[in-house]
């Protein structure tokens, strides 16, 4: 079958999909961190007015949230508790970066 019949029998279906061009990338973020995926294919897929979104990348990276703990997280924690800084940026990364679990833990 050429493409032409198939996007043909793809509208006749209701299915309708098209290529994004020009992206530079992709980021999935969630709880624990981020997906980044460099040079992607995207495409989106819409089928009776629901779209998808198919990605297809080069290389990935994951990056963890709790690489960057917010320097005023880590001086509340101190604060609170009279801990190091360095006790307290573990705890904030055992507490997923979460200041009140993180002091709770500490006092606890």
């Amino acid at each position: 079958m050429n493409p032409r019949q198939m996007n043909r029998m793809m509208k006749k279906m209701g299915l309708n999909m098209e290529e994004v061009d020009d992206v530079k990338e992709v980021i999935i973020r969630s709880g624990s961190g981020e997906i980044i995926i460099k040079a992607p294919s995207v495409t989106i897929m819409d089928v009776q007015g629901q779209k998808s979104y198919q990605i297809q990348g080069g290389t990935e990276e994951e990056k963890s949230n709790l690489e960057t703990i917010p320097q005023e997280d880590i001086d509340l924690v101190v604060s609170q508790t009279g801990v190091s800084e360095d006790e307290a940026k573990s705890a904030l990364e055992k507490a997923n970066g979460e200041p009140a679990e993180a002091i709770i833990s500490l006092m606890g």
